[in-house]
């Protein structure tokens, strides 16, 4: 039997987005607020025809419950991962979706015996089938041929899909749209009552949000008509109740989380049913209307429950005892380190297929992108605190455990079991650093706690993740989703009380303003800066001002550490500045407002650093920082807290104020993986050298250890790549020396990187740097006309579109605009006057 691995060897694999036929920006929210995703709880629900029972997917397969029960039985257990059950209103079928790696395809199970049909084989991204009150047509969402998401219907006969429609044309929108597509979609379909009429979310001329909830008549209509106006996020997901009377939906109208609301079926002022500060979704009418079944995670991890809409009482679904299809056994692993200590890891655990499993109670996190050429599915992941017992098929495993950057990543298979309980023991070992290295702090820069995914994040579990990924300290950034902040209630100038000696966690702000560029706010004493955004088109801050000047003079006026995050793409550099490139990185840099650059974050590293290296050619000593920007409560993100990271010299006191002033001193390096070190002398990152004269020789002593497998070790100087070291064997470690000749002023960096991914780390190829060593010549530091004519243009094309923006409330905002644009344009009018270098 072929093994395929659920995390591949090979570093060679191109790394492409998962279900990328799908043509939408931003595919970091679709994929994780719209696709199904894998989850050890419940992800959607729909009830039998008869009300007795339930039918929920669940850990990617299909359960059936009867309500009261204590048991589940499995309906499903293909080759692929199941969700999105609708059972058929003679309580005969039950049509689904299913993920195979590739697509998402509709399929159906025979309730009575127990077989699947698959419905199609179009290899597009197929969604939410839904029954017709007749039994005879369902409406699906297609990205078929168009790559966008639109509604079809069709005909179920003998088992087979036919008279397959599309109901909503592909259609491109007048009104501009930034988180979404410019074509429209048409999402979350579901019947009238009498099944006649089709209700859905469309964004038809919508410029924020997912759209509205609207209807038409399959065949008859061309236009929708709209029920109800309102800002959604993909969740709403509506369902009309069997008298026809009204729907209920999700909803975070007025509050940060999605709660189900109450609307009449003709539209009208909408009522609440659900409170909370968690979210409930995914709701659906019981055949005769008396209870409506919901996923929530108020507990976590997701849950089933129901709710009596004419009294409100809520009722947990028992967690059941599980029925399996197909025999399993009880697997235990153990993590510890090399004294035999427990060690919180990270873990994946995957069959012969290629599968996820997990213990019920364990989140379930997945990779962002694949490995199509040697994996089947994307790598999954749960984080253990030292122990976990899952059930597990009587297969061969394949099992990968880690725990961050210094420990090596260990890879075992484990031969099929006969039924009964195993324990395995895994020792993860740390990489062996050199003697010199001494004591460092790691930590994550840009964290999400909670940002709209399918699990509630607490402060404590967030801790047990950085545990996990052995980080030490970590911001939680509150940032506007939509018209909601997220953990605004944990605001506060003091480490969380959550944290622990092991790790602190602090919550700061992301100021999340898409024309200038997105800042991080880090250790803001006084209050949070609303409304966190500018720029935003239709609403009541269409205003370029207050620009990101104006707001990193108020983050500094709170004591706070001001950085841009995620900055760059290739695309948005090379071949040139993209004529549409208006974030303002060079001119705060130019006004002294910034106190760490992002290097390695949600973005691409190599043309990032670019961008950085001109800035310190124009002697702005701006350090480099590191922030995974990671969705800790999503089941689907790039990567876990701490994939991206700063490791900053801890020689003593380790606190909020031991942190920022490493960081701003520029004593770290950054990092997705390896491990990585640079030194002239006794001078160490963040170090100025003075030297004597021009042609000065300057030796160096760098190193590198990685997990992962890396190409190069270079050595930058002013932004040039001078040395090239090779890595070769396991490419895992390497230790140099050399010499280059000064020409002048300047400064040095070491960065370790791969040309390509390694499905081992969840990033775009491995990579890492040191911040900079700085070398003076008579006190002079180096300035490069090439930077400054480089960062002229840059600001032209600012200066350009702060003037011709219309959102302005008036002149004098856009006064104040052009004068700070003005400002750093004669700063770098004046680093071409005194470049030291050409």
């Amino acid at each position: 039997m072929a093994f395929i691995f659920c995390a591949a060897f090979s570093s060679e694999a191109q790394r492409i987005p998962v279900l990328n036929q799908v043509d939408l920006p931003h595919n970091y929210y679709f994929r994780e607020l719209y696709l199904p995703q894998l989850t050890s709880g419940p992800s959607s629900v729909c009830w039998t025809s008869d009300g007795k029972s339930l039918i929920y997917a669940m850990a990617g397969s299909l359960w059936i419950q009867e309500l009261g029960a204590e048991t589940a039985l499995q309906l499903t257990d293909g080759p692929g991962y199941d969700f999105q059950p609708d059972s058929s209103p003679d309580g005969k079928t039950v049509v689904f979706t299913r993920y195979n790696g590739q697509s998402i395809e509709l399929m159906s199970v025979d309730l009575l015996t127990g077989q699947t049909t698959e419905l199609t084989r179009n290899k597009a991204v197929n969604l939410e089938p839904v029954w017709s009150a007749d039994g005879k047509t369902i409406a699906y969402v297609s990205t078929l041929n168009t790559g966008h998401f639109l509604l079809y219907t069709a005909e179920i006969e003998n088992g087979l899909l036919t008279n397959n429609k599309r109901i909503t044309p592909e259609r491109k929108s007048m009104v501009e749209r930034y988180y979404y597509s410019e074509y429209d979609h048409a999402i979350n379909p579901f019947w009238s009552a009498d099944g006649a009429r089709l209700y859905f979310i469309s964004n038809r001329e919508v410029a924020h949000g997912t759209g509205f909830i609207v209807s038409l008549f399959p065949g008859q209509d061309s236009i929708p008509r709209i029920i109800h106006q309102e800002e959604t996020s993909w969740q709403t997901k509506p369902d009309v109740s069997p008298d026809g009377t009204r729907m209920v939906y999700s909803s975070y109208l007025g509050r940060n989380w999605h709660q189900l609301w109450l609307l009449p079926a003709e539209g009208g002022y909408p009522a609440p049913l659900t409170y909370g500060d968690y979210d409930n979704a995914n709701a659906r009418w019981s055949p005769d209307g008396s209870r409506i079944a919901f996923i929530s995670n108020r507990t976590g991890n997701t849950t089933l429950w129901t709710i009596d809409p004419f009294s409100g009482k809520e009722q947990q679904v028992a967690n059941p005892k599980l029925i399996y299809k197909n025999p399993r056994a009880s697997l235990t692993i153990l993590t510890t380190d090399e004294n035999g200590n427990r060690q919180p890891a990270r873990l994946s655990v995957c069959d012969s297929r290629g599968k996820f499993y997990a213990p019920r109670d364990s989140w379930i996190h997945a990779d962002d992108s694949s490995y199509p050429e040697t994996q089947k599915f994307e790598s999954h992941y749960i984080h253990s605190q030292g122990s976990i017992t899952l059930d597990i098929p009587i297969d061969s495993l394949y099992i990968v455990a880690s725990s961050g950057p210094e420990y090596e990543i260990s890879k075992q298979t484990l031969a099929p079991g006969e039924g009964g309980s195993q324990t395995l023991n895994i020792k993860l070992s740390r990489l062996q650093m050199p003697e010199e290295y001494g004591n460092w702090k790691s930590g994550d820069l840009h964290i999400h706690m909670n940002y709209t995914g399918h699990y509630r994040t607490t402060p404590e579990i967030l801790v047990q993740q950085a545990k996990a990924e052995n980080l030490d300290f970590m911001y939680n950034l509150l940032v506007n989703k939509e018209q909601r902040v997220p953990d605004i209630s944990h605001f506060s100038p003091e480490a969380d009380p959550a944290s622990t000696d092991e790790v602190l966690l602090f919550h700061s702000q992301e100021y999340h303003t898409s024309f200038w560029g997105h800042l991080g706010l880090l250790n803001l004493n006084d209050h949070f800066i609303f409304p966190g955004y500018a720029g935003y088109p239709q609403t009541a801050f269409p205003s370029l001002y207050p620009h990101n000047v104006n707001i990193a003079k108020q983050a500094k006026a709170q004591n706070a550490l001001v950085g841009y995050v995620h900055p760059f793409l290739e695309s948005q550099l090379y071949p040139e500045q993209s004529k549409t490139l208006t974030n303002d990185l060079p001119l705060n840099a130019a006004l002294g407002l910034v106190d760490y650059y992002e290097l390695v974050g949600f973005a691409d590293h190599i043309p990032s650093a670019d961008v950085w290296y001109k800035l310190l050619n124009c002697g702005l000593r701006i350090p480099a920082g590191a922030g995974t920007d990671a969705m800790a409560n999503y089941a689907s993100l790039r990567g876990p807290v701490g994939q991206n990271r700063i490791y900053i010299k801890n020689d003593g006191v380790f606190d909020q104020t031991a942190i920022t002033d490493q960081i701003k001193a520029g004593r770290s390096y950054v990092t997705n993986g390896p491990l990585i070190g640079l030194k002239v002398g006794d001078a160490a990152y963040g170090d100025v050298v003075q030297l004597n004269r021009k042609g000065e020789k300057i030796a160096y002593q760098a190193f590198v250890r990685s997990a992962v497998g890396v190409d190069y070790l270079d050595i930058v100087w002013n932004g040039e790549v001078v040395k090239r070291h090779k890595l070769t064997g396991s490419k895992k470690e390497a230790d140099i020396t050399g010499e280059i000749t000064s020409k002048g002023p300047g400064w040095m960096v070491a960065r370790a990187w791969s040309e390509k991914a390694d499905p081992d780390l969840f990033d775009i190829y491995p990579y890492a740097s040191t911040n900079p060593i700085y070398f003076e010549v008579d006190g002079k530091y180096v300035i490069s006309k090439e930077a400054a004519g480089y960062f002229l243009t840059w600001m032209d094309r600012l200066k350009t579109a702060a003037m011709n923006h219309e959102g302005y409330r008036d002149q004098r905002e856009k006064d104040i605009v052009l004068a700070d644009i003005e400002l750093g344009r004669q700063f770098y009018l004046e680093c071409l006057k005194n470049s030291t270098i050409p």
